[in-house]
């Protein structure tokens, strides 16, 4: 079915009045979202932002330039619309959505937030599997699902996903590092920060959690279990839900397109609904991209 509806789109657009193909990236993504929609006329609006927060335990061995509490600020911070995401999504009239998987802290007082908290944050994953048992873990993953369930019943045509959660890029880069068969230095970067000895301390703590989640590499539910974080693992439910109702995902930096490495592992659908914004400073990102066979825009 896909080929047929890219083979309309394409044939669509070369009917217009334009050279061929003279839109360059633009026709390329018409067709990535005709495919992902399943319709000879795809199109975007309504758009919503979903942003997924959680703790890592982590965090606590100092693999970020800033503490845990920043997670429950930046939760205030969207629901106040004073975020970089709030702006972006009132310029261009997206909904914003701030879903509460597994903040350390008791933020059930903030309004304007979706209060789904599976635990209060995770484990350290340096030295033990980040998510307790996979009862959490299917929590986790069934928050993100109703998610894009209740997106689709609500007619969102164009679902974008991020996240929030202080120490997640040592997550993301130990989940790359086993799905893509990296190592420490090349999954590893600075994430919000960290100056040359913070950079050498968080990829010691990287190859550390490598080593110990390696039994579980052609596991990608066990990674996520091991490596992940419940924001991770909300996002992936996300994005395994897409397909069942033809939703287009936006795929924003690197601990997404980390959760998007789990979820197409799972299952390989998942990936014609994916379209990847950017791509990231973070060295794993590029391995990640690579992987899975993006190019982002």
């Amino acid at each position: 079915m896909s080929s047929g509806v890219a083979g309309a789109i394409r044939a669509e657009l070369d009917h217009k009045t334009k050279p061929p193909h003279s839109l360059g990236r633009l026709e390329t993504l018409a067709v990535e979202l005709g495919i992902a929609q399943r319709s000879t006329s795809p199109t975007v609006d309504p758009a919503r932002i979903v942003v997924f927060a959680g703790d890592h335990g982590v965090a606590a061995d100092g693999v970020s330039a800033f503490p845990s509490e920043v997670t429950a600020q930046m939760c205030a911070n969207f629901a106040s619309g004073g975020a970089a995401v709030a702006v972006l999504a009132r310029t261009y009239g997206a909904a914003l959505e701030v879903v509460d998987v597994g903040v350390a802290s008791d933020i059930s007082h903030i309004e304007g937030i979706v209060h789904a908290k599976v635990a209060h944050g995770t484990n350290n994953l340096r030295t033990t599997a980040a998510i307790s048992d996979e009862s959490m873990l299917e929590q986790a993953l069934q928050v993100g699902r109703n998610t894009t369930f209740r997106a689709a019943a609500d007619g969102v045509r164009c679902l974008a996903l991020g996240e929030m959660g202080i120490g997640n890029t040592t997550s993301a880069a130990v989940l790359t590092a086993l799905l893509c068969d990296g190592d420490s230095h090349t999954v590893t970067g600075r994430g919000t920060g960290l100056d040359e000895d913070g950079l050498a301390a968080k990829r010691a703590i990287v190859e550390e959690a490598i080593r110990r989640c390696l039994p579980y590499a052609s596991d990608p539910r066990e990674c996520l279990r091991h490596a992940g974080g419940l924001e991770l693992a909300a996002l992936v439910g996300a994005m395994l839900e897409a397909p069942a109702h033809g939703l287009p995902v936006v795929i924003d930096g690197y601990i997404v397109t980390a959760a998007a490495l789990v979820a197409c592992r799972i299952d390989p659908a998942v990936r014609a609904q994916l379209i990847f914004a950017h791509r990231s400073m973070e060295p794993g990102h590029t391995l990640a991209l690579s992987t899975l066979q993006a190019e982002p825009l």
